[in-house]
């Protein structure tokens, strides 16, 4: 059984942010356990993070987050939780592992996985030049020829919102899934092109670089820049839910929106959250979370 005043469940951005600040507090003991997942694993490049104008991977910002935090004094583990109850005051985890951890307080980074079909092609290119979110990322596709590649609505929405960046968009609803009469009537009259044909290749060059799709009937539609947009994102909510915490309807976790606190000496930063999902939102929420937790522990002290 180990023991901290804090652990940190999930090593993304956002966790490892608020692992920093936490650590610096040098006060108190902080474990981050991670399974080794989530999206900034896949992103390739992070192109709208301060002081990184060409982009920087998520693997190289995770492996520098890390040894940022472990300079102030804190822990890291590898495991899955995949378990959360309480113990008197305490919280205690279970891990694949087999290991157990109790805490005083606790962190949730869990974020979220996207559904992305196992397309040959497809993961390699992901955050090189084809991208989840329009929000960080709808600026790579200026003027650019893109394939959106999709399912039903979820893609069509999605296409609605990138043909404000591109004239040249392609959508492949890869899944098939059906699309309301007005989706299809909206996306016709704003020039968006439209496919039903599932994928069979995402072909590419240099290290990532998209060049076209390649759809099972032998078709290959040329294309400079990539979207997806499958619907159906899975939302790591359940520790939220066995610690207490109020689960929205889209499964993301309620927390309070100034301390980000969740349930009883929970708290939740990232995706996880009712927010929109970015890297340098997550990032900012992993502040305010372990501002927060620092103060708790403070309290926790006096008492």
């Amino acid at each position: 059984m180990r023991e901290v005043d804090c652990i940190i469940v999930g090593g993304g951005l956002a966790g490892l942010q608020a692992a920093i600040q936490l650590g610096r507090y040098s006060a108190h003991q902080v474990l981050v356990i991670d399974a080794g997942e989530g999206r900034s694993t896949l992103c390739r490049t992070y192109h709208n993070i301060l002081g990184f104008p060409d982009g920087v991977s998520g693997e190289e910002l995770r492996a520098r987050g890390r040894m940022q935090a472990e300079r102030t004094g804190v822990s890291f583990e590898k495991d899955r939780i995949v378990k959360a109850s309480r113990h008197g005051e305490k919280i205690q985890l279970f891990g694949t592992s087999g290991a157990e951890y109790r805490s005083k307080t606790v962190l949730l980074a869990t974020g979220l996985s996207d559904r992305v079909p196992d397309i040959p092609g497809l993961t390699p290119t992901l955050g090189r030049t084809v991208y989840v979110c329009p929000d960080c990322d709808g600026y790579e596709i200026q003027d650019q020829r893109t394939v959106l590649l999709g399912s039903g609505e979820a893609g069509a929405n999605m296409a609605m919102i990138l043909i404000q960046r591109t004239n040249d968009l392609l959508y492949i609803n890869h899944e098939q899934a059906p699309i309301s009469a007005e989706l299809h009537r909206s996306m016709k009259e704003e020039g968006v092109r439209y496919l039903e044909a599932a994928v069979q290749e995402v072909q590419q060059i240099e290290d990532g670089h998209i060049t076209g799709v390649l759809t099972e009937d032998g078709q290959i539609f040329e294309s400079e820049r990539g979207f997806i947009a499958f619907g159906g994102n899975r939302v790591h909510y359940e520790l939220a839910e066995q610690l207490g915490a109020v689960i929205a309807d889209n499964k993301h976790v309620e927390a309070d929106p100034r301390s980000l606190r969740a349930a009883t000496n929970v708290w939740i930063a990232g995706d996880l959250g009712l927010h929109a999902e970015q890297a340098t939102v997550a990032m900012g929420e992993g502040s305010i979370a372990a501002i927060w937790i620092h103060k708790a522990l403070q309290q926790m002290t006096k008492d």
